[in-house]
């Protein structure tokens, strides 16, 4: 699948399925279990259409979202604007050149963005992937901590890399001091036929069958989370 171009030009489908995502609302208690948000400043990297941001919102003190594609912003925008909770402003901008003060964010964020630059950036994903982290890192302030969030399998009941290029990455963020925790983070939708078009829009049409031979309206998803505490925490 070509997720460049859904990011670019199809925000509204990505919005779609994310707003089917976690629906037993597993992912604040597993954030929180890492670092309460309460009165925090977040920044959250690759806001897309703030499916992060949305649950931040009016929890945290404050929520920046920083995103390369403004079509994706446009819909976060929309979301954060009828929420009705203030202190959020959302910047353009790419994980490797944020534009964000240094040391002004107490909780970092990436939620399903490094991942992209293990296929994207195959010869060299590490230094890609490690100029973003040095980014977050300069936007955090001291005693901040960092959370990386990517997938541990869509369609699967039990985590896991779903390829062994993403096994590489998620065991080369553990080198870098990462501890994973796993959580199950299902979509439901309203019946199989939605479930299959939705899904097949991002995941591709092999998978939109599998969701029509299984008879899923409730697709199972497992999702890993990677935090980093502070350097005094970790010494």
């Amino acid at each position: 699948m070509d997720y460049q171009r859904i990011y670019r030009e199809r925000a509204e489908d990505y919005d779609r399925l994310v707003g089917a995502e976690d629906a037993d609302g597993n992912l604040l208690p597993a954030l929180e279990a890492v670092v309460p948000v309460a009165g925090l400043d977040v920044l959250d990297v690759g806001t897309g259409t703030g499916r992060l941001a949305r649950i931040l919102v009016g929890r945290a003190r404050r929520v920046v979202g920083v995103e390369p594609a403004p079509a994706m912003l446009a819909v976060a925008r929309r979301h954060l604007e009828a929420s009705g909770h203030g202190g959020w402003e959302l910047h353009e901008g790419r994980a490797d050149a944020l534009p964000v003060e240094s040391a002004s964010a107490d909780l970092v964020l990436a939620g399903w963005v490094l991942g992209h630059q293990r296929t994207w950036r195959a010869d060299d994903w590490r230094e890609a992937i490690g100029a973003c982290l040095c980014e977050m890192s300069r936007c955090l302030r001291p005693g901040g901590t960092m959370v990386i969030i990517e997938t541990l399998g869509t369609g699967s009941e039990e985590p896991a890399p779903p390829n062994a290029a993403l096994a590489d990455y998620f065991g080369w963020l553990e080198e870098q001091g990462f501890t994973r925790r796993a959580i199950r983070t299902d979509y439901v939708f309203p019946d199989v036929a939605t479930a299959a078009a939705v899904c097949g829009g991002f995941f591709g049409e092999a998978f939109a069958e599998r969701v029509t031979r299984a008879g899923w309206s409730r697709v199972p998803e497992c999702t890993g989370l990677w935090s980093r505490a502070p350097l005094a925490e970790r010494s």
